[in-house]
């Protein structure tokens, strides 16, 4: 009896030892392909929610029967849906890999047909040779505003009319060459009032008033230049662009009318010189600059401005063909 006992415990351990070492492969299969289960599912779903193993709790039915498979079964049961779902996330992998590529390529051949489209319709421009600089020759300089930048909202501080090319001319009195006219111009009184500003510009005023434009031009700077603050200023640079057209030269009389609204806005003949200036323009052709110097007038003067001086600015739109 006892021989009898101990060869079943031997036939166990026997039978029991290969049940073993086959559950613990088992166990390291399944652990591996955990592993490689995760590794997959971090790589498909970085910031997803994980596919769950689709293994449920082993249905033992009623709690005193029988179990109804052993846990061997359980276990291959797991590794088989653990090689599943691996092979179904490495197949995602490889298609999601294969369709990026494809996506990469057309993308590259969409570019370069691009590119080679704008390429045929970017112009040719050939590269021209600068012209070679024209020899300095000595003429009068043209002294024409350009176009006036745009209108200007009612405020005569700001005013914004381009400002005319400056001049080199040097006034040259023919008083000076001519007895006749150094006659006529001694003809006209001096003023002596005791106020040496004011009998200088009354001078420059006398000998416009006599025509004789160019001894008063010389007057009239010489005030500007010696009394540029005295209240007779705005006047005194007015009369010279008047002096100027009067004379028949708009170009220089545009610098004085300019220079009078730009640097005195507030001067008692900053609107007139404004409407001079639109005059002198006029008559040098710049019709388009003209109508802008007038359009200008109107918003920064045309609330203040004298009825006279209206009704002359509104003639002078007339002659420079403005649009209403």
């Amino acid at each position: 009896m006892r021989h009898a006992l101990i060869s079943i415990a031997l036939l166990s351990a026997v039978a029991a030892a290969p049940l073993a070492a086959q559950d613990g492969a088992v166990e390291l299969r399944v652990g591996k392909l955990e592993k490689e289960m995760k590794a997959v599912q971090r790589k498909v779903f970085p910031t997803g929610v994980p596919v769950q193993p689709e293994i449920g709790p082993l249905d033992t039915g009623d709690a005193g029967a029988a179990p109804a498979s052993t846990p061997l079964n359980d276990l291959s049961a797991r590794v088989d849906s653990l090689e599943a779902q691996l092979k179904m996330l490495t197949g995602q992998v490889e298609t999601d890999g294969n369709r990026l590529k494809k996506l990469e390529e057309a993308f590259k051949t969409y570019q370069g047909t691009t590119d080679a489209r704008l390429k045929t319709l970017e112009p040719i421009v050939p590269e021209v040779a600068p012209p070679a600089a024209a020899p300095l020759v000595a003429k009068p300089v043209a002294l024409v505003p350009a176009a006036v930048a745009e209108t200007l909202k009612p405020a005569p501080t700001k005013p914004k009319v381009d400002a005319p090319a400056a001049t080199t001319t040097k006034a040259v009195t023919p008083a000076k060459t001519d007895p006749k006219r150094k006659a006529l111009v001694d003809a006209v009184e001096i003023p002596a009032t005791g106020d040496a500003a004011e009998d200088a510009y009354t001078y420059g005023f006398r000998l416009w008033t006599a025509k004789l434009y160019p001894e008063a031009q010389v007057k009239l700077k010489e005030f500007s230049a010696k009394y540029p603050k005295h209240k007779r200023a705005s006047f005194a640079q007015n009369l010279l662009g008047r002096a100027y057209l009067d004379e028949g030269k708009p170009a220089l009389a545009s610098v004085a009318f300019y220079d009078n609204y730009t640097k005195n806005p507030k001067g008692e003949r900053a609107s007139e010189s404004l409407y001079y200036l639109g005059v002198a323009l006029t008559r040098l052709k710049k019709l388009p600059d003209a109508c802008k110097v007038f359009d200008e007038f109107k918003d920064v003067y045309g609330a203040s401005a004298a009825a006279d001086l209206k009704a002359r600015v509104a003639k002078a739109r007339t002659d420079a063909s403005c649009s209403a």
